[in-house]
């Protein structure tokens, strides 16, 4: 069994690619201990992760498989009810929560979506024209944009948007107490009781009510389940497309040629959109699975009951599948990365994300021609959570 050599700290979230070079080449399968004190399998190259995320041998639902004494850390038991959705669910629960909300993210519903989106974004670039030349990207465009629309397609009113920032961000943090992390669970778990129990009063036009439909019309989706689906929905809808966005356009800036280029021909937008789901992936790993039972992974096998994480994003700049994969190309052909996950985790909101992203792209590029960095790139912070890859602050220029 490899040493543990390496904790993921501070280091690894200003630099995971830094990381994750080094062990690709080194020590592709090796356990790492996470700063929550989680002590892990980190799996890095390309063909491992691709195929780690398709293999039923790794599974989700660590309610039903483990037990207490298979944590090297505490669970909370609220934090835990709401963790209890279908993306940490094996077949076949898996598989019937996924049936019951597939048909809000067809192709042609998400189709649908576009003029409502554009509008969103117009209005919002509006109030960046009409401000000061230097502002925040995340905070004026990138989070209110991808809150807003979540909300609106969940049924959420966008008003409490601060508050799903507040919580989500403090769940998903790698350095906040485990009182803060337990209080913000519960205010979660409270909020969507209230609004499930408002949506029956009040049934709309919205993915909540109709979640809530299929449960009261005898389908098996439980009060528990309808809190979970919630809690995926909201946190993942906003905070990934969030620091796609605000990642993108960072990426963007630091690669001057592949911004004019993308600015000359918006024909490019499409594939940019996947570049930048590979080079600037929101998601340093996939979320935790588990072994059911020894797993050989490369030369290394892992024993039973314990927890792998697969990195995605090391995954998406490995050389062996992208050649010059630390280099930026909007016109590349990126189709293989594993930015939406692969297997039957495929990421459900991944039409809707592609959609987002060419209109965010596209409408601010073409609206801010002089877009630059208003601090130097080094001095940017990366947020403190081993998962999320998401910046604190992005400083532009506007004109």
């Amino acid at each position: 069994m490899p040493f543990v050599t390496e904790r993921l700290g501070d280091s690894f979230f200003q630099d995971p690619q830094g990381l994750f070079a080094r062990l690709r080449s080194s020590a592709p399968v090796t356990q790492v201990i996470t700063a929550e004190g989680l002590r892990v399998w980190l799996v890095t190259r390309y063909e491992d992760v691709r195929a780690g995320l398709a293999d039923p041998r790794l599974a989700k639902d660590w309610v039903t498989h483990m037990t207490p004494e298979d944590f090297d850390i505490n669970v909370d038991p609220v934090q835990a009810y709401l963790d209890q959705h279908m993306l940490n669910l094996d077949p076949p629960d898996h598989t019937r929560l996924r049936r019951l909300v597939v048909k809000a993210f067809t192709t042609r519903r998400v189709a649908a979506l576009r003029p409502r989106i554009s509008s969103i974004t117009g209005e919002l670039l509006d109030a960046m024209a009409d401000g000061p030349a230097e502002t925040d990207l995340i905070e004026a465009f990138a989070f209110p944009l991808s809150v807003t629309v979540i909300c609106e397609l969940i049924g959420i009113p966008v008003d409490d948007r601060e508050s799903f920032r507040e919580w989500s961000g403090t769940l998903l943090s790698s350095r906040g107490t485990r009182e803060e992390a337990r209080a913000a669970a519960v205010e979660m778990y409270e909020y969507f009781t209230r609004m499930v129990a408002e949506r029956r009063r009040s049934p709309a036009d919205d993915l909540l009510s109709a979640l809530i439909a299929a449960r009261d019309s005898g389908d098996s989706l439980s009060e528990h389940e309808l809190l979970s689906m919630m809690f995926l929905l909201l946190v993942a809808g906003h905070e990934t497309m969030m620091n796609l966005i605000a990642g993108g356009v960072l990426a963007l800036l630091a690669h001057p040629a592949e911004l004019a280029r993308l600015r000359e021909d918006p024909s490019l937008l499409p594939s940019a959109v996947e570049e930048l789901l590979r080079y600037a992936n929101p998601l340093n790993h996939a979320t935790e699975r588990f072994t059911l039972e020894p797993v050989t992974i490369g030369d290394v096998t892992i024993p039973a009951k314990e927890w792998v994480m697969l990195a995605s994003a090391s995954a998406n700049w490995d050389p062996s599948r992208f050649p010059d994969a630390d280099r930026l190309d909007v016109g590349r052909d990126p189709s293989g990365h594993v930015g939406f996950g692969h297997g039957i985790h495929y990421c459900l909101g991944a039409p809707l994300a592609r959609l987002e992203g060419e209109i965010a792209f596209g409408m601010l590029l073409s609206r801010f021609p002089g877009l630059a960095l208003a601090v130097p790139e080094s001095s940017l912070r990366w947020r403190s959570s081993s998962l999320i890859h998401g910046l604190e602050k992005l400083p532009l220029r506007l004109r």
